[in-house]
């Protein structure tokens, strides 16, 4: 069963005219320009490239010559500056001297010693252990306590014994025995070639090797403080036990 619909009638306008209406809705705005802030003129029309090339060569001149000059003060003053071991306190021809006074035991020389230093003590210290190493040995912290100990041992002796009249200072201290701990390295490099069995040549050379570092280290001691002279046989006598413990950390 179908059903109908009635549908209205459409109605055309007749002839040109045209329905407000729609007129309105098809009309179109013309876009207005957005607002621009009026500008002052100017000469240039790049305003942020307007500089001088004059004054901007001159100033790069001045630059250059800036840079020359202090480049040129600077390989100055590297020249005039004192090699690098002389501004770490180490002084080769210095550590040497006293090193060849100790090989005298006889003849030590005082001279090279007044001025202390811990340069060489600590070149043979390494040396020692070193030698000490090679031969199967890690000492090398036993070895460091042992002449700190050492060396404040022999100055609370010396300044005891002289009194008031010591002057003897813990660094010279430190600094001659460490600089008479050379003939007790000679004794760790000699001891390498020494079979172990052979006891009584390492005694031996031990004996004389520790007698030397004695009379070296007292002679250097009564010269360069006062107060000593008349204590030598008591200070000959703690340096022989330094030095013989020293020995006796390498033989053994």
């Amino acid at each position: 069963m179908t059903k109908e619909f009635t549908v209205p009638p459409v109605v055309f306008p007749s002839g040109g005219g045209v329905n407000p209406t729609v007129g309105n809705i098809n009309q179109r705005r013309v876009p207005t320009a957005p607002f621009q802030p009026s500008r002052p003129p100017s000469s240039s029309a790049m305003p942020f490239m307007s500089f001088d090339i004059g004054s901007a060569a001159s100033s790069t001149g001045s630059f250059g010559g800036t840079i020359s000059t202090s480049a040129a003060s600077g390989s100055a003053s590297f020249e005039d500056e004192e090699p690098l071991l002389d501004e770490l306190g180490i002084h080769p021809d210095q550590i040497w001297h006293k090193t060849r006074s100790i090989l005298n035991p006889f003849r030590v020389n005082p001279m090279s010693h007044k001025d202390s230093d811990l340069s060489g003590p600590i070149f043979l210290y390494l040396s020692l252990c070193l030698f000490q190493l090679l031969a199967g040995k890690i000492q090398f912290g036993v070895i460091l306590g042992w002449i700190v100990v050492s060396s404040i041992f022999l100055y609370i002796v010396f300044n005891m014994l002289a009194g008031r009249n010591g002057n003897l200072d813990l660094h010279t201290c430190t600094s001659v025995v460490g600089y008479c701990m050379l003939p007790v390295v000679i004794l760790s490099a000699a001891s390498l070639f020494i079979p172990l069995g052979s006891s009584v040549p390492r005694y031996a050379m031990a004996g004389v090797f520790v007698v030397w570092a004695t009379r070296a280290c007292t002679n250097l001691m009564v010269a360069l403080a006062d107060g000593g002279e008349e204590h030598r046989g008591l200070i000959a006598y703690a340096c022989f036990l330094i030095y013989t413990l020293f020995s006796l950390l390498v033989i053994f």
